[in-house]
């Protein structure tokens, strides 16, 4: 007897043994008798040609050998949802209750297990109080008969329908009209296809929050065709989707605060002016999408941008960002408090990481939060300090005066250090005496091999590090505020050197560096707090 092959399986999603591909062709291979199913596969490897047998090319596939062909018997074309909902949770009429693990239901925020249920209006109260529902990796493919779903399971609230074989927005539409509080949904790992023209808004999403739809292939122009039937969505996850261009949001995503485009090679910066206007969005992620620069033009130095007004938390980590005026750009934000930028080149012109994250708390001014380290206050003024001083030289030789009649620093000068002013005015410009003889990067000084101890904690090994000799007792405090675990503003210092007999020297005074206290090599730091 020969296998049922749907009516409409061409560009249906399906399995074969773990495998998941798409139908691209239905018909007779010639001379094989009977139907054959032309395949693309997600995995290329599962494939032997590009849709083209002896001469003959029956469908095309993106990759040269990611197609072939399966007899339909092969083929599973899913369930529907609610038979993969019974079945995930061991509902099933015609299942024993079996593993163990399976059987626990979130009912709103109890965890309630149970064996071998004997009635139907049992399994019916139980489905009805689910609220949170996983079917990841169910082989869900359709919405099954019109308001079963309804009938069946009325409170549920979260629903993960990740890497299952949806193949249309249309069957997402399906089952979320027939959930009435639907408020988190993931549709992650569904290749499927979504319209291409603006369709009549449906109410399906209309209390949604939350919509994640990684790896699903869709574009930003899809993207903003269904958006306007998200009315209240607030996170939106979209990694991995080849999104390569953006268009500026017209009247929807106006609720959005946060957004991920992580994994997506955007053409260039400049594409984030596109969604700069979004209102109230709070976070961004945007790791290895390529960018090479940020920049916001309406604004000027030490101006803020009138761009991503609400934007408080920005991860653009594993990106091409190698200039530090791409840093500068982002002290225009006006609500920024968070950031994340590890691997980009710019970060590879510093060795030190104490300096490298010295620099870019000073170059960012109200940032709390770096690379999931908090800022504290303390840390803050040691590097706006240690800045101030740094670049003081070059402020001087660019036309900066201790005179404010005369203070004339060069554009050239302004462009590479927008904050510089605003650290003078916030601390007075660095006097005669502190520049004098000092090398204009900490890194160029001799590095101190020193002994960390605390003597009033004997559990806290000895921790050996080199420090540079111009290293502030400020930003040592810092650096042991991060390695001890202990607030930075509490700690006491002093050392110890075997040229002083036993004699401890304290290091009171914070913006004094290492070496106006003759340290030495091999000398131990003492930690109290």
């Amino acid at each position: 007897m020969a296998a049922w092959v749907p009516s409409d399986a061409l560009d249906r999603r399906l399995l074969c043994g773990t495998e998941y591909g798409t139908v691209r062709y239905v018909g007779s291979v010639p001379p094989t008798a009977g139907i054959w199913l032309g395949v693309e596969w997600d995995d290329p490897q599962r494939g032997k040609h590009d849709g083209t047998y002896e001469g003959t090319q029956y469908f095309k596939c993106r990759h040269p050998k990611g197609g072939s062909f399966i007899r339909p018997n092969k083929a599973n074309f899913g369930v529907d949802f609610l038979t993969a909902v019974k079945d995930r949770y061991a509902l099933n009429d015609e299942r024993d209750v079996q593993h163990g693990t399976e059987n626990t239901l979130v009912f709103g925020k109890k965890t309630v297990e149970f064996v071998g249920m004997d009635s139907i209006a049992e399994q019916q109260r139980q489905l009805n109080q689910l609220v949170d529902i996983s079917v990841r990796e169910c082989a869900v493919s359709h919405a099954g008969q019109k308001e079963e779903i309804s009938r069946t399971c009325a409170n549920i609230r979260h629903i993960n329908l990740s890497k299952n074989l949806i193949s249309s927005w249309e069957t997402v539409t399906a089952i979320a009209s027939q959930v009435q509080n639907l408020e988190t949904l993931n549709i992650s790992e569904n290749k499927m296809k979504f319209p291409s023209t603006s369709t009549s808004v449906s109410s399906a999403f209309s209390k949604l929050r939350i919509l994640a739809l990684n790896q699903t292939e869709i574009t930003w122009a899809e993207v903003l065709l269904c958006a306007p039937g998200w009315p209240a969505l607030e996170e939106l996850y979209l990694t991995s989707n080849n999104i390569t261009v953006l268009e500026r949001p017209d009247n929807v995503l106006q609720t959005l605060k946060l957004l991920d485009l992580s994994d997506n090679q955007l053409l260039d910066g400049n594409q984030l002016h596109l969604i700069a206007h979004l209102p109230r969005l709070e976070q961004l992620i945007l790791r290895n999408t390529g960018i090479s620069s940020i920049h916001f033009p309406d604004a000027g130095f030490g101006c803020k941008t009138k761009m991503f007004p609400s934007l408080k938390r920005l991860a653009i980590n594993d990106n091409k960002i190698s200039q530090w005026s791409s840093i500068n750009e982002l002290d225009k934000l006006p609500s920024l408090r968070s950031l994340q930028c590890h691997n980009n080149p710019f970060m590879d012109t510093e060795k030190n990481p104490e300096t490298l994250r010295q620099l870019i708390i000073a170059k960012i001014s109200q940032l709390e939060v770096l690379n999931k380290s908090e800022i504290l206050p303390a840390e803050r003024k040691g590097a706006e300090l240690d800045y101030r001083k740094i670049f003081g030289n070059d402020w001087l030789a660019a036309g900066g005066n201790w005179n404010p009649e005369k203070n004339k620093p060069s554009e050239e000068f302004l462009a590479a250090h927008p904050r510089y002013p605003s650290l003078c005015l916030k601390y007075g410009a660095p006097e005669e005496g502190e520049l004098k003889g000092r090398q204009p990067l900490t890194l160029k000084n001799q590095l101190l091999t020193l002994t960390i101890k605390c003597p009033e904690n004997p559990e806290q090994k000895p921790v050996e590090k080199k420090l540079p000799e111009s290293m502030t007792i400020q930003r040592v405090k810092g650096l042991l505020y991060r390695l001890l675990k202990i607030p930075g503003s509490e700690l006491k210092l002093s050392y110890e050197s075997s040229k002083l007999e036993g004699k401890e020297v304290e290091l009171d005074n914070d913006l004094k560096p290492l070496q106006f206290y003759s340290i030495e090599n091999g000398d131990c730091v003492l930690v109290r707090w």
